[in-house]
């Protein structure tokens, strides 16, 4: 395929892309790699972490400024928020021959929804890459969406429904296809860490955000010490990044803590207790039978009662429509509900063996691989087309 050429007078094309939290982080840092192989000389600014940043990423904000996982956590850091969506948005409406030639926004609704109408009224054409689950909640924004935005690359089959009529949408297939299988073998994961090869191992995945970790690890923990008094298990946190060490030291114990390696020690797990989100997913990619747990401070969970229009919040069930596995939400994301589900997982091999069939099942339906190259190939697209709307 042919590269564009220069889209603003002789300069490298810019393209800003939003990306918050660590999966966006990882959706973006993918996409960036395979349009760079189509477009040389690019350049990227905007919002990301350390996996954006390594692929060259001119930060204009950090994601860590932006992450936050509901009403009340919104209220406490609303002045951050808006001080980095003013640099994002000053970035977007700056003088003609340094704004951006596309802006690609990543999931994070609550921000990308508001970017979406600045770039449109800068004349910068917006990819929307892993569309928000608006379809979730507020199904009302799923035509501002569509007002917004040029172009939709979505992951799911059966968001490509949705949109379909009132936006240019493409159904790319799960990027976590191409990226989610482990690097090593489950005895080495094991033996790196010093878990036992002879005991179940439980892995604990308590979420990318600091309100998730605090609010969710420490009922996990205990979920441990609870279930050890029936099943003599092996457990180790999976964190999201380094960041977040702090945070978890006061509740494992002697329990590993491990960053960088969450798929490694899923698939070397005979359990999983995740937290609501992308993890779900890449742990039913891995076929590892899960526990999922969700906890939102009292006055989000009551607005998201009357919103949300799903019977899920666990994407596997989502994908397949019936609840495959199980999901503890708020008052019954505790410790001892955690411990009773993972006891009947561990000693009901049936039980498991089903849950594996499902999550077959899941992998089976979101297509193939190479969903970052598609989207690469839109964006590169969208660039032409930038290019010969300025040369005209």
């Amino acid at each position: 395929m042919a590269a564009p050429s220069d889209v603003s007078h002789g300069r490298a094309p810019t393209v800003l892309v939003v990306a918050g939290e660590a999966s966006g982080d990882l959706r973006g840092a993918e996409l960036v790699a395979e349009l760079r192989a189509l477009v040389p000389g690019l350049r990227v600014t905007g919002v990301g972490g350390e996996r954006l940043r390594a692929q060259g990423q001119e930060a204009i904000v950090d994601a860590e400024e932006i992450s936050t996982m509901g009403l009340t956590e919104v209220f406490s850091s609303v002045g951050r928020i808006l001080g980095a969506f003013r640099r994002v948005r000053d970035a977007i409406e700056g003088p003609a021959g340094e704004r951006p030639d596309l802006v690609v926004l990543i999931d994070l609704p609550d921000f990308n929804l508001r970017l979406a109408p600045v770039a449109k009224r800068a004349g910068v054409p917006v990819l929307y890459y892993v569309s928000p689950q608006v379809w979730a909640w507020r199904r009302w924004r799923v035509r501002q969406l569509a007002r917004n935005v040029d172009r939709l690359a979505v992951v799911f089959p059966f968001e490509e429904e949705i949109y379909r009529g009132l936006a240019d949408v493409t159904f790319v297939g799960h990027p976590a296809l191409d990226t989610v299988r482990p690097s090593r073998p489950a005895a080495e994961t094991r033996a790196r860490h010093g878990l036992d090869p002879e005991r179940p191992l439980v892995a604990l995945l308590p979420g990318s955000r600091v309100a998730e970790v605090r609010s969710l690890l420490p009922e996990m923990a205990r979920a441990i010490d609870v279930l050890r008094a029936d099943v003599p298990v092996d457990a180790v946190v999976a964190l999201a990044n380094e960041g977040l060490r702090p945070l978890v030291s006061p509740f494992v114990g002697r329990m590993p803590v491990v960053t960088g390696e969450t798929w490694d020690l899923v698939a070397a797990s005979d359990l999983v207790l995740c937290a609501s989100g992308s993890a779900t997913l890449e742990t039913a990619l891995l076929e590892r039978p899960m526990v999922v747990s969700y906890r939102l401070s009292p006055l989000t969970w009551a607005v998201a009662r009357l919103l949300v229009r799903v019977p899920f919040v666990a994407m596997p069930n989502l994908v397949l429509g019936r609840r495959a596995v199980p999901e503890l939400l708020q008052g019954d994301a505790t410790a001892v509900r955690m411990a009773a589900e993972a006891r009947s997982i561990l000693l009901e091999p049936g039980r498991a063996e089903a849950m594996r069939a499902d999550l077959a099942t899941v992998r089976a339906r979101l297509g193939e691989g190479g969903a970052a190259r598609r989207a690469a190939v839109i964006a590169a697209d969208m660039l032409r087309g930038r290019d010969r709307t300025s040369a005209s």
